[in-house]
């Protein structure tokens, strides 16, 4: 296995986000308008970036080939199972052997969210529409944290606990995960180097179908919210759906009332649906270049549709990356300038 194909499946399995393994999400509130707000956004941003092509009259030239990642040999498979079950063993006996419980934890807990986004890597293509990997991930550790709050009689509550510390003194699985997500984005930039060339050439199109994108997604969620009749705190803290869960919370913090657990599980649940049936929805709207396909994925869907698009179409992955980046970029700047902020919030009521 070559050093690019371990290092993309790595960033597939960062872009993991521990948020969703702790979270209890609010589905009910959440499913319809994430889902009519992703296929929305997404098509705003792929239409966009083919219209401006059109009248900026830039040819489409061949991406860069980019290697796909190879699947994971049973070698990986063996090392990573060990480890959970050594681990898993240990904590049951040893429960707190390294000082702390989220440390005892913190192996068994890492390597069966490991495993879970490895199995789900190898299902059929058929059975990931429904079980994506990274829906594995979430599902495979909390399985463990399950059976070891059973055994151990201290509770699934308390396991979640120790997975995502929020601690840099006493870190848990999740926060071991969150550390690698500045690598992850590190790897994003060697692949939009390769690809500099052509994102030059595309500039004017990346840049307004992602600034169109991200004031679309922005006012359509407000409007939506404010038409079906949702309370006003509810819909602030959706507003920032499209956009990664670090800097989601940090621009629904500069509203009054918006609840952060809403804003996480909002943008995960975004991001989900994406992940799932991106692929699909861009070949039904006959999205075929690489670059319409890589904006209208990460514009609509962030970090999670990133990963799931590249993973089988790695020449789209430097655009994602592109717009995953600037997707969060243009938000934030929106959200901070008094006069849009505030016609934000007159539209929510």
């Amino acid at each position: 296995m070559n050093h690019q194909s371990t290092r993309r499946k790595l960033g597939d399995i960062f872009c993991f986000d521990p948020e969703l393994t702790v979270m209890k999400l609010q589905i009910s509130v959440l499913d319809s308008s994430a889902a009519g707000g992703w296929l929305a956004s997404l098509c705003v941003a792929g239409f966009t970036a083919i219209a401006i092509r059109k009248i900026v009259k830039t040819e489409m030239v061949d991406a860069e080939p980019m290697a796909k990642p190879s699947s994971f040999a049973p070698i990986e498979f063996w090392t990573w199972g060990g480890i959970f079950l050594a681990s898993f063993v240990s904590a049951i006996f040893y429960p707190t052997a390294l000082g702390t419980t989220a440390r005892t934890c913190l192996p068994f807990l890492l390597a069966s969210t490991v495993l879970g986004y490895m199995v789900g890597s190898g299902l059929p293509s058929a059975v990931k529409k429904v079980l994506h990997p990274i829906i594995c991930c979430a599902l495979s550790a909390d399985l463990a944290a399950v059976a070891f709050g059973y055994i151990s009689q201290s509770g699934v509550d308390a396991v979640l606990g120790d997975y995502l510390t929020k601690v840099s003194s006493n870190p848990g699985a999740g926060d071991v995960l969150m550390g690698f997500l500045g690598s992850v984005i590190l790897s994003f930039a060697f692949s939009m180097f390769k690809q500099r060339k052509l994102v030059k050439r595309h500039a004017a199109e990346i840049f307004i179908s992602i600034i169109l994108s991200s004031l679309f997604s922005l006012y359509s969620t407000a409007l939506v919210g404010r038409l079906v009749g949702l309370e006003p705190s509810l819909t602030v803290s959706i507003l920032p759906r499209c956009i990664t869960v670090a800097l989601a919370l940090s621009i629904v913090s500069l509203f009054e009332g918006a609840n952060s657990s809403l804003t996480a599980a909002a943008v995960v649940v975004t991001g989900l649906i994406g992940a799932n049936f991106v692929q699909a929805t861009l070949d039904k709207l006959r999205f075929r270049d690489p670059i319409a396909r890589g904006i209208a994925t990460a514009s609509s869907a962030h970090g999670l549709g990133t990963a799931a698009l590249s993973a089988k179409e790695p020449e789209a992955l430097p655009f994602c990356a592109i717009a995953y980046g600037l997707t969060g970029i243009f938000g934030s700047l929106f959200c901070s300038v008094p006069v849009i902020r505030q016609s934000l919030l007159a539209i929510v009521g």
